[in-house]
């Protein structure tokens, strides 16, 4: 590094490399004025209501524009500006006295109080709240909404953080890479990056320094952003940048290490759509089916034949090939009226995932019986799982009922450092294990994976997470059973080397990260991918396991 260089370090998302320009995101608009209106309070209420609706139409339909999980964010932020609770504080508001804009920004800060008070994805989609207030209050100001700087030449964003509704419809031609100070490796913006292939580094703190028209280079393998590079610094990056893009492109096949070692590359999908996405990117099959948005935003639980229909949709892509369903993981982050306990003071730790179907078997027998008379119409292997399993008493009662409805492949999701350490017995029942790196790592370091004040401690490379992993690697070899890993640490092109090397047999990730992840294993051998592990088992903190990783060879 020249004495000019300056490198901010951030959590990289993917494996781009890129070099450009940089261009800041406008700030927010500034907070509307405390005065008594001079109109009415129907005029008030009327462009009120105007831009609320306006607002929520557009958000859908950059949704609909946009596609895949960003759809799924953006018409959850359309439900956002669409509530009548919220027009109703609004209304009483405007009728006390105060203006539009100031009845929406403080209706919407009430709201956003109330999600931060119940924590964990509540706390993070508070956030989004601040974005539609605004997009609102500048459609009743008449001016326009905060959003990416326009431009008719490639840039590096750089921001606070970035709202769903800008993430899902930028233009990759023009912005080719992403910067937050905020966020951690599983927030809104790390997802939709990921799923679009966007080079992004989130969490990068020092970010600030970096203003309008400087040259950096973003290296998202590494987390770093590189400030004043020298010449030569960019003439190397701009040759590794062309060596990993020719890298990526021939990585095709099945998952294979270079001593012909197999690891099937698999896909997480939330829909049918998504399903497509996978198929594409040459996914082995699919290691993380997610079935919430059949229950997401219904009073009521779909009918045996509504899911049935939906789950051979899937299925039907992937002839003969493994599916692994994921049967409803509800509670904390997705709170359902017809399943999950109101008022917990922590709904994450409290009644989610498998402990809120147990609670009410009749939604899980319908589930799992939808999905036995899916997996009898279809050739796909199917496999189905469970959410949040603490306990072997858990596994044996998911088990039996799948076993009861005649599902052959029953097996339950590793998320919780107990059931990494019963893994060993949790096996003796379950026919596979499946390792959810995102909430294994927030429950292991106590951080909240949607909170960008602890998102420093949101990291899979953590040794007290990959010790954890190890011990159910260990289980799996023992009872020679599969592990599987459906977080977002297998799209960690090195990460997912190192787990490889502790037992892991499958991988799954979102579409776009499957040329990577393909390409880097073909490097090593297992052997070397032990070895790598044992280098990362041994650091002292998630940084240093990286770098053991990382530099431990130079193929």
């Amino acid at each position: 590094m020249t004495t000019s260089e300056i490198i901010v370090t951030g959590i990289g998302v993917g494996r781009g490399l890129v070099v450009g320009d940089v261009r800041r995101m406008p700030d927010p608009l500034p907070e509307p004025a405390q005065t008594t209106s001079t109109r009415t309070a129907d005029d008030e209420i009327v462009r009120a209501t105007q831009a609320l609706g306006e607002t929520a139409a557009d958000l859908r339909a950059r949704g609909v524009q946009a596609g895949g999980v960003a759809k799924e964010v953006l018409d959850a932020l359309a439900l956002m500006a669409d509530d009548p609770m919220l027009l109703a504080d609004v209304t009483k508001r405007i009728e006390s006295g105060s203006t539009a804009e100031r009845s929406v920004f403080d209706a919407f800060a009430g709201f956003a109080s109330i999600m931060q008070a119940a924590g964990g994805y509540m706390a993070e989609r508070a956030g989004d709240l601040g974005d539609v207030a605004n997009r609102v209050i500048a459609r009743i100001m008449g001016v326009s909404a905060p959003g990416v700087p326009q431009s008719t030449t490639p840039f590096i964003l750089v921001a606070r953080d970035l709202a769903p509704a800008d993430t899902a419809l930028l233009d990759f031609d023009i912005v080719r890479a992403l910067v937050t100070t905020d966020g951690g490796p599983t927030s809104h913006t790390a997802i939709l990056a990921r799923e679009k292939g966007l080079p992004a580094i989130v969490g990068a703190t020092g970010a600030e320094v970096l203003v309008d028209g400087d040259v950096v280079i973003v290296d998202a393998s590494t987390g770093d952003i590189v400030l004043h590079p020298a010449a030569a610094r960019i003439d190397e990056a701009l040759l590794e940048a062309e060596s990993r893009q020719a890298a990526r492109e021939g990585a095709t096949g099945p998952g294979r290490m270079s001593d012909g070692h197999e690891v099937a590359l698999l896909a997480n999908v939330g829909s049918s759509t998504s399903a497509s996405a996978a198929v594409d990117a040459q996914a082995e099959g699919v290691g993380l089916f997610r079935t919430e948005f059949l229950f997401l935003d219904n009073d009521t639980a779909p009918s045996i034949e509504e899911q049935q229909v939906e789950y051979s949709a899937v299925f039907d892509k992937f002839p003969g090939q493994k599916v692994v369903v994921r049967v409803l993981d509800a509670g904390a982050d997705k709170p359902l009226s017809f399943l999950t306990d109101e008022g917990e003071e922590n709904p994450a730790l409290g009644r989610r995932g498998i402990r809120a179907l147990l609670a009410h078997e009749d939604i899980l027998r319908d589930q799992l019986t939808a999905i036995a008379q899916a997996t009898a119409t279809t050739s796909a292997d199917v496999w189905v799982m469970a959410p949040m399993i603490s306990t072997v008493e858990e596994t044996e009662a998911f088990v039996g009922i799948c076993r009861e409805v005649g599902i052959t492949k029953a097996g339950v999701m590793i998320e919780v450092p107990s059931s990494a350490l019963l893994a060993d017995h949790i096996l003796d029942v379950a026919d596979f294990v499946s390792i959810g790196t995102n909430d294994l790592t927030q429950y292991t370091l106590a951080a909240d994976r949607l909170l960008g004040t602890v998102a420093n401690l949101q990291d899979a490379w953590n040794p007290a997470v990959l010790r954890l992993i190890r011990e159910v690697g260990l289980a799996g070899e023992r009872t020679k059973k599969p592990v599987g890993i459906c977080g977002e640490a297998a799209a960690d092109p090195v990460l997912a080397v190192v787990l490889i090397g502790l037992g892991v047999t499958s991988l799954s990730m979102s579409p776009t990260a499957l040329a990577d992840v393909r390409a880097e294993i073909s490097r090593f051998t297992l052997a070397e991918a032990r070895q790598l592990a044992e280098r990362a088992l041994s650091a002292r903190n998630a940084k240093d396991a990286r770098a053991a990783a990382s530099l431990a060879f130079t193929h």
